[in-house]
């Protein structure tokens, strides 16, 4: 491989960053046996130094190999060259890279239909420094149409899902493979949404299949997987501690959630539906029930079977929850208008009484007319916490030239009062984000230097591309928030569809997915960075950082 002026050191500050960082790299070449391993990552960075083309005469070639030779001897003292390690604990992975984003990528060759690729996000390239090999990949990787990647770095796993054939696959991050992890048995069918708990002990899918639409629950300690009946379900959200998921069904104002029996449940329950909780929508296997999927109802009164039950609790279009930093509060995001309700807003619910572990549920549900909502006139179908501040996104329908259309919006609430931050003259709130899809599936993550990123689709069918001349900033599917300030920068030109956002910590990037190829943007302006090396053939539809430092460094979608 030669590296083009883009990777070409032209100055003396850049020559020294890279030997900077060299050294993380001779992890590629971190085989050799303890006595070579000294000599073999000293040859390696002189090597790689040797690979660039010194434009600039205030450093020369020699200089550079002394710099760089006293560099790695003093780094190997300290540091041990060749560890399999790199941070946290973590096993340094078969590509020897430390900095990598994985690509979802669709239709990569005419014999496959799903790939996921792995791209060094610290040089932005996709092959080996030498240039072999050309690519790196998850080995083992089958699915159909991959459209979402589940990052869990902190357990070094992403869970993928391919639309084209229903699979739900376990990458391991440390060996770079799905052999031995594998897809996720026990489902069958498509999913309009789909998640696993960090402990990878239960799985939460929304069925839509005409003849069975369910909350399909997959209990992968026992093998066994159970469809709890509910009709238009469409929608599944499970809290970071994996011990409480909810459900939503389109057009519906209720929320529905799942809990595991006990053995005397099981027994008490098994006579059919008359012998079941009041509250429940249904309990699968009738005839000797393991679960049951509840309605949220207003404790009013208490059944045979002592679970509490009442009105159910009315929201307006419930589409997701998101969780408080201490898991003890759901947040439940109402759509209202953009989903055919009527007013957008988040509604507060206590976790304890939903928990799905036998026998762990705990505390009653408010009652009707006592549940906390806080108002957000910009919509409400995705949203992201960050300490005590909540960022609600959404689409709110606006009259454009006779017809109605619908605009972006972020409203940021303060979780310490439970209200909408102040709007002001010099940052509105609700701000003006790019436009989407109403109710669509959106992405939403933190990254580097206060930026907060937010990606849509289906922006060219909203009130920006409708009305050029009340929108100059234009109709870019990706928009980059400053927390510090809230102020909102929209990524142009338009690119496509923004169906995924990687947020690459510690080296003040992002990549995103934008029409289906990928492209990379700095957090410290928005410009755009030099892409040309990881792009992709096929289709891409979502990236992740597989080198993440927490599980928050996950696009909430």
């Amino acid at each position: 491989m030669r590296f083009t002026p883009a990777y070409t050191a032209t100055n003396a500050a850049i020559a020294m960053r890279l030997l900077h960082n060299c050294f993380s790299n001779v992890r590629q070449q971190a085989n050799a046996t303890l006595k070579d391993e000294l000599h073999s990552c000293t040859r390696f960075c002189l090597r790689y130094a040797s690979r660039f083309h010194w434009r600039d005469g205030t450093l020369k070639r020699s200089s550079l190999y002394i710099s760089a030779g006293t560099a790695l001897l003093i780094a190997a003292a300290l540091t041990g060259c060749g560890s399999t390690t790199y941070f946290a604990g973590r096993n340094l992975p078969p590509s020897g890279l430390t900095n990598r984003v994985l690509i979802a990528i669709q239709n990569p060759g005419a014999s496959s239909k799903g790939a996921l690729q792995v791209v060094d996000a610290y040089y932005d390239i996709r092959a080996g420094y030498t240039g072999t090999p050309a690519s790196f990949s998850i080995s083992g990787y089958s699915g159909a149409l991959p459209v979402t990647i589940q990052n869990m770095p902190e357990e070094q796993l992403g869970a993928v899902y391919g639309s084209g054939d229903g699979s739900f696959t376990l990458v391991n991050y440390a060996k770079e493979s799905s052999t031995g992890t594998g897809t996720v048995s026990g489902l069958t069918g498509l999913f309009s949404s789909i998640f696993i708990t960090r402990n990878q002990s239960y799985t939460f899918a929304a069925s839509q299949s005409s003849q069975l639409p369910a909350l399909v629950v997959m209990n992968r300690l026992t093998g066994a997987s159970y469809a709890l009946s509910l009709p238009d379900i469409y929608r599944v959200s499970v809290n970071p501690g994996g011990s409480m998921a909810l459900a939503f069904a389109q057009n519906s104002n209720y929320v529905y959630y799942p809990r595991q029996l006990t053995s005397g449940q099981t027994i008490a329950y098994s006579g059919g539906p008359s012998t079941w909780p009041k509250a429940a929508a249904d309990c699968e296997p009738q005839n000797a029930p393991v679960w049951c999927l509840f309605q949220a109802q207003s404790p009013d009164h208490v059944d045979a079977t002592g679970n509490s039950y009442g009105a159910p609790l009315a929201f307006d279009r419930p589409i997701k929850a998101v969780f408080s930093a201490d898991g003890g509060t759901a947040y439940i995001l109402n759509c209202g208008p953009e989903c055919g309700g009527s007013k957008a807003s988040v509604s507060l619910l206590p976790v304890a009484p939903m928990v799905f572990l036998t026998g762990q549920a705990s505390g009653l549900l408010p009652t009707t007319g006592s549940i906390t909502t806080i108002s957000t006139p910009g919509g409400a179908s995705n949203a992201l916490i960050s300490s005590s501040t909540m960022y609600v996104v959404g689409q709110q329908p606006v009259q454009v030239n006779g017809q109605t259309l619908y605009a972006g919006n972020m409203t940021v609430v303060n979780l310490s009062t439970n209200t909408a931050v102040p709007s002001t003259s010099a940052v509105p709130n609700p701000a003006s984000i790019s436009d989407g899809e109403p109710g669509a599936v959106s992405r939403i993550t933190l990254a580097d230097d206060n930026t907060l990123w937010i990606g849509m689709t289906k922006c060219t069918n909203g009130a920006r591309s409708g009305d050029p001349s009340a929108y100059p900033s234009g109709y870019g599917c990706l928009t980059m928030v400053n927390t510090t300030n809230n102020t909102v920068t929209l990524l142009e030109p338009y690119q496509g569809d923004a169906t995924g956002i990687a947020a690459v910590t510690g080296l003040h990037k992002i990549y995103a997915v934008e029409g289906g190829q990928v492209y990379i943007y700095s957090t410290k302006d928005g410009t755009s960075i030099d892409n040309q090396y990881v792009t992709v053939t096929g289709t891409a539809y979502d990236v992740a950082y597989m080198d993440g430092i927490t599980d928050g460094n996950n696009t909430v979608y």
